[in-house]
């Protein structure tokens, strides 16, 4: 009940604002805890909110706009019969009822109690359009890595998948991918190193275990992440949901190792194919294995393409520049806040 409205919650940040007055709230995520009422306790005490979007939760119960290993578009108009048909959020019928009566209950609030939206790809914010947010009131806002650009000695005759194990995030498909390429290429010296935990660990270490070019690693602690992700000629990113902002595809290209994803969801806007990147057909795993073919006979092209990705991190995901942008955007919130006279911020 407490994902509906939160008594505590709204209660304890209306002290928090009246002690400390401030010049904005920034919200990120309300389920299931907090809850929508924050977002009353913010107009009663006259402070603007910013509200960062970081999943589809508004519009899907789950969150991901993903059903059935696919892409799943069906709530995106703002009906939540789907979802309950289905039992979106948890494979459940009954567990779902409450997340969409929730939408339904707060969706004037989101649409009217916040000054600011930041989407965090344009991509995201086109899937939400039927939110129907005030158009002037939006910005696309990357989010950041804070990442060590040391120079790496030369990369290994690797792929490496870093994420969880799990259906949205592609692992099924990236074990189909591998398999073509193998039996296309079955003396090729590329390996494969699969690093993570999640709810398919058992499958993936099955399946590796039939393949002498394979590692399953299961979950590595950050640093060794970090180190194996720098060993990597490539980082293999197969997501088949529709990313809002594909963190890993980013983290590859500051540790200066090219990314291989899909041509969907932001990777499209983040990754420039043949740049600092490859992007590939998502629904197909032969497009995959054609790719990491390519990476098997010209290790030199894709050992450059990490080059440039490095140079794209630079310019578009540090943080410097991303803070000064989130700034910008308060600024915005505080000049014209809901309810109140608009100002035209410069």
């Amino acid at each position: 009940m407490r994902s509906f409205w939160n008594v505590e919650a709204r209660k304890d940040l209306a002290r928090r604002l009246e002690a400390s007055r401030p010049d904005v709230v920034h919200v990120h995520n309300t389920f299931p805890l907090i809850s929508p009422s924050v977002l009353y306790a913010c107009r009663d005490a006259g402070v603007p909110v910013v509200v960062t979007l970081h999943n589809y939760k508004l519009l899907c119960a789950s969150g991901d706009f993903f059903r059935d290993g696919a892409p799943c578009h069906d709530c995106a108009n703002g009906s939540a019969a789907p979802a309950l048909q289905h039992g979106c959020y948890r494979g459940s019928r009954l567990a779902t009822a409450p997340v969409v009566a929730g939408l339904a209950l707060h969706r004037s609030a989101w649409r009217e109690l916040v000054s600011a939206y930041i989407f965090i790809s344009a991509s995201q914010r086109d899937l939400m359009h039927d939110l129907r947010l005030p158009a002037d009131r939006v910005f696309v806002k990357h989010n950041f890595v804070d990442a060590d650009t040391t120079a790496r000695s030369g990369p290994e005759h690797l792929a490496v998948y870093l994420g969880r194990l799990d259906a949205a995030k592609g692992v099924p498909f990236l074990m189909r991918a591998w398999d073509v390429f193998r039996v296309r290429h079955p003396e090729s010296p590329l390996r494969l190193v699969v690093a993570g935990g999640g709810p398919l660990e058992g499958d993936v270490r099955a399946w590796g275990s039939r393949h002498p070019s394979v590692d399953v690693t299961g979950l590595l602690p950050p640093d060794e992440a970090q180190r194996l992700l720098r060993r990597a000629l490539v980082t293999v990113v197969p997501s088949q949901w529709e990313e809002t902002f594909g963190l890993v595809a980013i983290e590859a290209m500051a540790a200066g190792v090219a990314p291989l994803a899909p041509a969907r969801g932001s990777f499209s806007e983040l990754v420039t194919d043949g740049v600092d990147g490859a992007l590939f057909e998502p629904d197909d795993p032969g497009a995959l294995a054609r790719v990491l073919h390519d990476v098997d006979l010209h290790p030199g092209r894709y050992a450059e393409l990490g080059a440039c990705g490095l140079r794209t991190y630079e310019e578009r995901f540090r943080p410097h520049g991303n803070v000064e942008q989130l700034l910008g955007i308060y600024r915005f919130a505080v000049a014209n806040p809901i309810g109140g006279d608009r100002v035209v911020v410069s």
